[in-house]
C-alpha cells in the first residue's frame, strides 16, 4: 500500500486505495469520497429477547455518517491561505517541476476560487500552518463528495 504524505507537514492525506484523476496537467488530483456509516451495527441473530426473558431494550445506536477520506486520514476542516501554501510548496520542487507547476497553478487556483462557495476545506491532522489543504466538493447530482489534492504537495510512502 502507498500512502501520500503532505510534503511540508508529513501528515498522511491519501493512499492508493483511493484512485485519483489528474487535473491541470497533474497539478491537482481529484479523488472521489464516499459517505459511510460508522459505529453501532444492528445484527439480527434470530433470538427474541422478550420470549427468552431478556431485556427488550436495545443498546442506543451510536452510528454516524462520515466521509471515508476525512475519517481515514483524520482531516480537519479549516480555511487557510492558498497563496502561502503554493509559495511554500514551489520552493520544495525541482527547478524543472517548479516551472511547470507555476505555469499551471494559476489556472488551477482560479478554478478553485471560482468554486469557493461549493468547496469544503480540510488540512491534515496536525493542522500544520504550512501544510497542504484538501478540498472537497459535490459534483452535479452527486451524493458523495469529490476531493482535490495538490499532487506536487504529496510524498509517496510505501507501507
Amino acid at each position: 500500500m502507498l500512502v501520500y504524505q503532505d510534503l511540508l507537514s508529513g501528515d498522511e492525506l491519501l493512499s492508493d486505495s483511493f484512485p485519483y484523476k489528474e487535473l491541470y496537467n497533474g497539478v491537482l488530483w481529484e479523488v472521489e469520497g464516499k459517505w459511510v456509516v460508522q459505529g453501532a451495527v444492528d445484527v439480527d441473530i434470530g433470538a427474541n429477547p422478550s420470549a427468552e426473558g431478556g431485556d427488550d431494550e436495545g443498546v442506543e445506536d451510536q452510528a454516524v455518517k462520515v466521509v471515508d477520506i476525512v475519517d481515514t486520514f483524520r482531516l480537519q476542516q479549516f480555511l487557510a491561505f492558498i497563496k502561502r501554501y503554493i509559495k511554500n510548496l514551489a520552493t520544495k520542487l525541482s527547478d524543472e517541476r517548479q516551472a511547470e507547476f507555476k505555469k499551471n497553478v494559476e489556472a488551477a487556483a482560479k478554478w478553485l476560487v471560482s468554486k469557493l462557495s461549493d468547496l469544503q476545506f480540510f488540512v491534515g491532522e496536525s493542522m500544520h500552518d504550512d501544510g497542504s489543504m484538501v478540498f472537497a466538493y459535490y459534483k452535479e447530482g452527486a451524493t458523495d463528495p469529490t476531493f482535490l489534492y495538490f499532487a506536487d504537495g504529496l510524498k509517496e510512502v510505501k507501507c
